[in-house]
């Protein structure tokens, strides 16, 4: 299996080298509008020398990203736990755009595992066997649900908790350490942002249960009886947690608790940088390049809307170089 790997790291330790730095974001946050950050964008690389909007310039450096890796990686199915929330997304799209009569139209994603336009004709068919298997049984649930109810926000929870539960069970499954770090993270980062969200809106011990999907780094029995307190509670039994670093993140704001969950994976994983083999610098990279792209986003964003640059600033992630 090291072996398998010794191109694609070669591949990666260059690429490397051209991912932006936390100078080069200050750079584009001092930069005077979104003409001017583009430009700075494309003399590192970024875009194909047409015209864009920023946000087909984000989508190109996504489809870039994936179409490198499918480059260097023979096997994709080893990286199932990065894209299959993207296949959830668009199985959310194809169940409410069916029930709404609505065309799918941009809506969906890409950079999945299955077709997103083979999901939707598969929902609207009523040909659920034609779906993956980790698809099927949400798929019928959440439509028959949305059916019966109207109820878009438990349509959601459906999707999101089997989505949750299917990564969890993929990080169990993996023997690569950065593989089960990282699944767990993203189920446990879920469950306090359900659970927050949950304390603010006052919802039923039954709702916030039927949201919560299980990990091995928190307690859902115990986080649950934390929500329906409020939002000290779930603080004081994140104390008691591995995530206790992460309480004054959450105290502060919702983007905040996703910045030090962004971090704490960069700090992670760049160990990785030093591994001569394995799939852990691709998976590394891939984080890396994710996060990058979300930081130029809130970058532009701002440029757009003119918001304060110190606001973005403490909103920006860590960079992995």
């Amino acid at each position: 299996m090291q072996q398998e790997y010794t191109y694609a790291v070669a591949r990666i330790r260059f690429r490397e080298t051209k991912l932006l730095s936390d100078a080069d974001l200050g750079s584009l946050l001092a930069s005077k509008d979104v003409d001017s950050c583009i430009r700075q964008l494309r003399d590192k690389g970024w875009g194909d020398n047409s015209e864009c909007s920023p946000g087909e310039l984000l989508k190109l450096e996504e489809y870039k990203l994936w179409d490198f890796v499918g480059e260097i990686v023979d096997d994709m199915s080893e990286l199932t736990f990065l894209l299959v929330p993207n296949d959830f997304h668009n199985l959310k799209v194809a169940v409410k755009c069916i029930t709404r009569d609505v065309k799918p139209d941009e809506l969906f994603i890409s950079n999945s595992v299955e077709d997103p336009v083979k999901v939707f004709q598969a929902v609207k068919n009523r040909e659920y066997d034609e779906l993956p298997e980790f698809l099927q049984e949400c798929a019928v649930e959440a439509m028959s649900t949305l059916l019966q109810t109207s109820d878009g926000q438990l349509c959601d929870i459906i999707i999101d908790k089997a989505c949750m539960e299917y990564i969890c069970k993929l990080g169990k499954e993996s023997e690569n350490d950065i593989i089960r770090l990282y699944c767990e993270l993203f189920v446990a980062s879920a469950d306090i942002k359900i659970a927050i969200r949950c304390a603010h809106t006052h919802k039923s011990p039954d709702f916030i249960r039927r949201a919560l999907a299980e990990c091995d780094s928190l307690d859902s029995e115990r986080l649950c009886a934390a929500a329906c307190e409020g939002r000290d509670a779930i603080l004081a039994y994140l104390g008691t947690t591995e995530y206790r670093s992460a309480v004054e993140a959450v105290s502060a704001s919702m983007s905040a608790f996703e910045k030090w969950c962004d971090d704490y994976l960069t700090s992670v994983m760049k160990p990785q940088k030093w591994e001569p083999f394995g799939i852990g610098p691709i998976v590394a990279y891939i984080i890396a390049r994710q996060n990058e792209i979300k930081a130029v986003r809130m970058i532009l964003s701002a440029k757009i809307n003119g918001l304060r640059d110190e606001t973005i600033k403490e909103r920006l992630r860590d960079m992995y170089v």
